[in-house]
């Protein structure tokens, strides 16, 4: 079991930026598909982007593509998502998660490795 810790989130004006990390232990995330996933209040966890575990297959969901961006270092067993140009509505949990290698996709229940979110929260 792969345990997973994210760091980063805060409070940003609109426009602005934040880099979410995503700490792992237990075993290396260089085995793993990883996915970064976010809640906004009163709505259900949804995907946000996805890399496969050996970085050639990445997609975002429409609403961050070209303002967000999943990467990994493998050396120091931790993911992360840039963010960049926020808007109002990416406020929300954002969550990091892991998958066995070629199992990670867009739902929620393909990842069973999951860290306790972290809060972003984008005021205008």
């Amino acid at each position: 079991q792969v345990q997973l810790v994210e760091s980063g989130g805060g409070s940003v004006q609109a426009g602005g930026s934040l880099r979410l990390s995503c700490a792992a232990s237990g075993h290396t995330i260089g085995r793993y598909d990883m996915g970064w996933f976010r809640q906004s209040p009163g709505k259900e966890r949804e995907f946000v982007a996805r890399d496969s575990w050996n970085g050639r297959n990445i997609y975002y969901t429409d609403f961050v593509k070209g303002r967000f961006t999943i990467s990994r270092d493998n050396v120091k067993n931790t993911m992360y998502l840039q963010m960049d140009s926020l808007k109002p509505e990416d406020t929300g949990v954002y969550f990091c998660a892991v998958a066995p290698m070629g199992q990670g996709g867009t739902l929620a229940g393909q990842f069973g490795s999951w860290g306790q979110g972290t809060q972003v929260t984008v005021f205008s």
